[in-house]
């Protein structure tokens, strides 16, 4: 046993009892693992009343270990701030019952089934939307509501492996690499979020319900843009190369006399900039590097030439150096050293949320509104944590329709 762990050095937060933007939205959430979760913990974050269905044994995403926090998974923790969790078995009467009850006083309603279980559960969009006619209906999928592949099974490699991101990842004599974090769970979840924000903005105005159409695959290939577009007006086909490669004529990692750093000379201006401080007068308005393509042409001899350079101090020194000339540069950080880094913390995005003689490692929300960062109202909650105060509202409202429904 650790004595003592890495959360025990980040700031410390208390749940504060603060009404978000989306104060008075209720979403009601039918996902599991990563994406879908973190869609709604989005919303959560920003105000909303967040209710997690979750079947007997919870979401999958408890299970996901080790590491573990008190038997809790980490990775579970990590997206499920802010919500209310009711146990629901859908194989029962009352179960189907109860979701429905809820649909009915709900805004928003996500989950991440596939279009067949949808169908299959009753919780398609036009069975949702017959029980509430103006909710948004956000579906998280692999490949989405319609087309061949939409009941395919999907995780967020898969969708990785289908977008192009791995191809391009790597080496470029090593094999392909997916990203060091659930990236197409991430992406998928804010889109969803941020579709679900747009329509209920519409609605104040419609008075309109929507269904969102979210795929982890079609999120992960937008966030290859650039490189797509890039070859559809070019026909020339990205290929790994270690991070080295971009339109950008250096942009890149270097050694330096002890830890790497990352260099983007992005424009001519930085260009001659850095020219100044590294002392090269003769090359800062040289005609064969003063513009980017110039620089693209000799980029070779240029990044030979900076690593030579930059090996002569050791990163610190260098970051000191470009700091005041305002050099985009900076360190390759660790997880330790990210977690670490007192900006961040000071910002509010790290921090332990203090719960139960609990310290509970969070990543916040990393917006901040009207000079504040949000701060987390309640931790992640334990399977069926709120199943009878939620249901028991419900069902004293049902009696009583003058009731508010869930306190």
């Amino acid at each position: 046993m650790v004595d003592r762990l890495p959360v025990d050095d980040v700031p410390s937060v208390c749940a504060a009892k603060q009404e978000g933007l989306l104060h008075g939205v209720r979403v009601v959430d039918l996902t599991t693992s990563i994406a879908g979760p973190y869609a709604t913990m989005l919303l959560a974050d920003l105000g909303a009343e967040v209710i997690k269905i979750e079947r007997p044994g919870g979401d999958d995403a408890r299970h996901w270990g080790p590491p573990f926090l008190d038997g809790e998974s980490l990775w579970f923790l990590s997206v499920n701030r802010n919500k209310k969790s009711v146990v629901l078995d859908l194989n029962t009467p009352e179960g189907p019952s109860d979701l429905h009850a809820l649909i009915a006083t709900s805004d928003v309603f996500v989950t991440n089934q596939p279009p067949q279980v949808q169908e299959k559960l009753g919780l398609d969009p036009a069975s949702v939307r017959a029980i509430r006619s103006d909710i948004i209906f956000a579906s998280i999928t692999g490949f989405g509501l319609s087309g061949n592949r939409k009941n395919l099974p999907c995780y967020d490699l898969i969708a990785e492996g289908y977008s192009g991101i791995m191809d391009i990842t790597g080496a470029a004599d090593g094999g392909p690499q997916k990203i060091g974090a659930p990236a197409a769970d991430m992406l998928a979840g804010q889109d969803a979020a941020m579709a679900t924000l747009a329509a209920l903005f519409s609605r104040i105005s419609t008075g309109q319900g929507r269904v969102i159409d979210v795929s982890l695959v079609e999120s992960m290939t937008r966030f290859l843009a650039p490189r797509i577009s890039s070859y559809l007006g070019s026909g020339e086909v990205p290929r790994r190369s270690g991070g080295t490669d971009s339109v950008i004529a250096i942009y890149q990692a270097f050694e330096t006399a002890d830890l790497p750093l990352t260099l983007g000379l992005g424009t001519d201006a930085i260009w001659r900039r850095f020219c100044d401080v590294v002392g090269w007068p003769e090359r800062a308005e040289g005609p064969q590097y003063k513009s980017n393509a110039d620089r693209r042409a000799h980029r070779a001899e240029i990044v030979t030439d900076i690593a030579a350079v930059l090996r002569t101090k050791t990163r610190r020194e260098w970051l000191e150096i470009f700091e005041p000339a305002r050099i985009p540069a900076g360190p390759i950080n660790a997880v330790d050293e990210v977690s670490s880094d007192a900006c961040l913390q000071e910002r509010g995005l790290i921090y332990a949320l203090e719960h139960d003689d609990r310290r509970i490692p969070q990543v916040g929300l990393g917006i901040q509104i009207d000079g504040q960062p949000t701060i987390a109202r309640s931790a992640p909650p334990k399977v069926g944590e709120h199943t009878e105060d939620v249901l028991s509202h419900l069902r004293a409202s049902q009696a009583n329709p003058n009731e508010s429904t869930i306190q």
